[in-house]
């Protein structure tokens, strides 16, 4: 038991001298979740957190709260499917509509769907059906379920392409692949591009994707920053344009899973190219665009949390190109689902385990 006790305390403290040698301290602010996916923060200062399981869970002044909130909609739970992301509405400090994405349906019959309801209390009332993707799949995988507000306060929702359904990202006719725009109350904006294109769905907004699983817009120069995951190799870090084709499956630096080429090709004339990828794949999963005070030497770089690479990457860019791509956060040693800037410009993290860990980032000094 002694020496179980001294090995914990060495990897502790080897865990510490690593951050602090980066130039960070981490702390953790919650444990126990059960497999965290997103994290947001509302104007009072709570802070949200999804667990994938269905439950939603609240921090107040530094503490998990014991309850989860209710009124959460039934959850899909089997394989990648749950629930995702937890968005406040811009105006939530006035009327406070929260939004969730989540997987729905059956095994056999599931898809993206997208709610928003009000939170009062420790309660979601007045629900309303905003998007659900269709058609249904029977592969209970690659949802997308990041969203985003764009500055005008309409809504992007990144979606997956169900995996086994990789052709039909290059058709405007289904979800599969795409990221859609709805206005807050569910309704098409009808500048969307593809509105009054026959045989395209008008809510469509780009296409070509293959699963998105990180979407931010960056507010000082009103950029949409997405990335997503390839299969073996060609995971992508892309600058998003309203009806942009971003090419999957016809081009792209991932093999199958089973060492087969997909495409010959990685660029394709009228396809717009990523601005970063990696190969191998490190599975992106959370992004922010740090604009925080906390830690000026990542100012205006994307910090992107992974999956497979068990590790965080803090990339530099110049215009339209990365730079450089470094890697931090690589002592934790776990899955990381999700990475966000707070209000105070400290960095938050959470863990892809059961039980899974929410953790701040602030400098060591």
């Amino acid at each position: 038991m002694l020496r179980i006790a001294r090995l914990l305390t060495a990897l502790t403290l080897l865990y510490s001298t690593a951050s602090t040698a980066a130039g960070y301290q981490i702390e953790t602010m919650a444990d126990g979740l059960d497999h965290p996916w997103s994290i947001a923060w509302l104007p009072d200062g709570r802070v949200l957190v999804t667990e994938r399981a269905g439950r939603l869970r609240i921090i107040e002044h530094g503490a998990l709260l014991e309850a989860a909130v209710d009124g959460v909609p039934d959850v899909l739970t089997v394989s990648q499917g749950g629930l995702f992301e937890a968005l406040p509405d811009p105006d939530f400090a006035t009327d406070p509509w929260l939004y969730l994405s989540f997987a729905h349906g059956s095994r056999d019959a599931n898809a993206t769907r997208v709610i928003r309801a009000r939170l009062v209390g420790n309660a979601l009332v007045d629900h309303q059906l905003l998007f659900t993707a269709s058609p249904a799949k029977d592969t209970p995988v690659h949802f997308g379920g990041r969203m985003a507000f764009l500055g005008d306060t309409t809504l992007l929702i990144g979606l997956g392409d169900g995996f086994d359904f990789r052709e039909r990202a290059q058709r405007l006719d289904n979800h599969f692949g795409k990221i859609v725009r709805i206005h807050r109350d569910g309704s098409i904006p009808t500048d969307n591009p593809f509105v009054g294109v026959d045989d395209a769905l008008p809510e469509i907004w780009s296409f070509g994707h293959r699963n998105i699983q990180g979407l931010l817009v960056d507010p000082e120069s009103n950029r949409i920053w997405a990335h997503e995951h390839g299969p073996r190799g060609g995971d992508e870090i892309n600058l998003l344009h309203a009806g942009g084709n971003y090419g999957w499956p016809v081009a792209t630096f991932g093999i199958d899973y089973s060492g087969a080429r997909i495409s010959p090709f990685s660029s394709r004339p009228g396809m717009l190219d990523s601005v970063h990828h990696w190969t191998p794949s490190i599975a992106p999963s959370g992004m922010t665009l740090y604009r925080g005070a906390l830690f000026p030497e990542w100012r205006g770089r994307l910090l992107v949390s992974a999956l497979a690479a068990r590790h965080a990457r803090v990339l530099t860019i110049d215009g339209e190109s990365v730079t450089e791509d470094r890697i931090i956060l690589g002592e934790i040693g776990e899955r990381l689902r999700d990475i966000r800037t707070g209000p105070d410009g400290a960095v938050w993290v959470l863990t892809d385990a059961n039980p899974g860990k929410v953790l701040r980032l602030t400098p060591s000094s």
